[in-house]
């Protein structure tokens, strides 16, 4: 590191998800000390986001972690759209893509297979100082003020407790807030936070019955796009999920009765013997889209949840919070390291995620589920895939887009020093 912030201690990384975990082991990985916070007690275990893009997995491949992913995960090589009646209207297949990334492929597996491997790759670096059982209850740039109060100061103090109520405060040079959508470093930065619902939210059924058995030539992705029912099909490598869309007002109570969900998944799957399908869970979650003005407060960055949300559909948005991590935690090193003098690189960075979300991610996700309830929209959308299936060339764009390629962070090759100051520069 360069200049005065040596003297305050290592990067803080708040949050130890996926994006957190990314972040702290591209800035330990160029030798950058690191400080990882997470207020729970141990990594999260639950189920959420299950979707690795071709573009993600480039990436966690530099990381040394995508092969072992792979190896826990289920690999999707095509994506269907059908009805029904079991009728395919288009199928695409992945390996159109060979040539622009060295995983032509989507994975479904759980997030939380990820951050293990993140984890063990990070402390083996010996960079990192884990901290579970820690809060942030606390900010402020040093000779700045408040970390809302747009002055940067010479780093930040961070104020947390642990688990067992032990106040400590630490100096950073910065602090990288992937703390989720209800970011505590958010709202002590005072940045606007509400999201904007959308006019639906999502059931999710899960059923550890092999659906592709039951429904003849389902893919391991697929659209059903009917004026009777539409929805997604997802095979995980040891359930299938259904996600379904609800118009907003429904009440969830009746949605998610057994005898209400059970109607739906046989409505939703008439190939198969409705009873056959044993649903082991149903859940709801809302659908919001949230965008910082800024993805950042002084020396206080945002990455992942903390700076956006957006539709589920598609799976984007942890795909590109771990872009973010990665092209943020590039940009951080070249400055700490020196490489790159001032800020510019940094700020053009977090620009460009910004960016990113706002003129693709978000427009993406939406347009997958834009007029699904329509029946008069639906045969043009459909002929309009067909269309894009029939053409190589408008195959390869549509894949490109799903999967982030055209504006993720590219993979380091070569001299990876060198590759990173001069994607920094970019």
């Amino acid at each position: 590191m360069s200049g005065d912030t040596a003297s305050h201690g290592p990067v803080a990384v708040v949050g130890a998800g996926p994006v957190g975990l990314t972040a702290a082991l591209v800035l330990a990985r160029t030798g950058v000390r690191v400080t990882l916070l997470e207020s729970r007690e141990t990594l999260a275990a639950e189920s959420r986001a299950s979707t690795f893009h071709p573009s993600t997995l480039d990436l966690l491949d530099e990381l040394g972690v995508a092969a072992a992913l792979r190896r826990q995960g289920r690999t999707v090589d095509r994506v269907q759209w059908r009805d029904l009646d079991g009728v395919v209207h288009a199928e695409l297949d992945y390996s159109v893509l060979a040539g622009h990334t060295g995983h032509p492929y989507r994975l479904h597996v759980e997030q939380a297979r990820l951050t293990p491997l993140l984890l063990a790759e990070l402390t083996a670096t010996g960079l990192a100082d884990v901290r579970f059982g820690t809060t942030v209850t606390g900010a402020e740039h040093l000779g700045g003020g408040e970390i809302g109060g747009g002055g940067t100061g010479g780093g930040v103090r961070l104020r947390t407790e642990d688990a067992a109520g032990r106040v400590t405060v630490s100096r950073h040079p910065y602090v990288l807030a992937a703390d989720g959508s209800r970011s505590p470093l958010r709202e002590l930065a005072g940045l606007p936070g509400a999201a904007e619902e959308y006019p639906d939210y999502a059931l999710r059924v899960v059923t550890g019955t092999p659906l592709d058995e039951l429904v003849p030539g389902l893919a391991p992705l697929s659209y059903v796009r009917d004026a009777r029912a539409s929805f997604s099909a997802l095979g995980m490598p040891d359930h299938w999920r259904l996600i379904f869309r609800i118009p907003r007002g429904t009440d969830r109570d009746a949605v998610l009765a057994p005898e209400a969900v059970r109607a739906r998944v046989e409505q939703a799957l008439p190939g198969a013997a409705g009873r056959a399908v044993r649903i082991a869970e149903a859940h709801t979650y809302r659908l919001a889209r949230f965008l910082l003005p800024r993805y950042r407060a002084g020396r206080v960055l945002f990455a992942g949840d903390a700076a956006h949300l957006t539709s589920t559909a598609g799976g984007l948005n942890m795909n590109c919070g771990i872009h973010d991590a990665v092209e943020t935690g590039r940009a951080l090193a070249a400055v700490l390291r020196g490489d790159a003098p001032g800020e510019a690189v940094l700020d053009a960075a977090l620009e460009r995620r910004r960016s990113v979300v706002e003129t693709a991610v978000i427009p993406r996700s939406e347009a997958r589920t834009a007029g699904l309830d329509s029946a008069a929209e639906l045969p043009s959308r459909l002929a309009s895939l067909r269309r894009t299936a029939a053409d190589p060339r408008s195959a390869v764009d549509y894949l490109l887009k799903a999967s982030l390629l055209d504006v993720a962070p590219r993979p380091l090759k070569g001299d990876a020093h060198a590759d990173l100051v001069s994607q920094a520069h970019r």
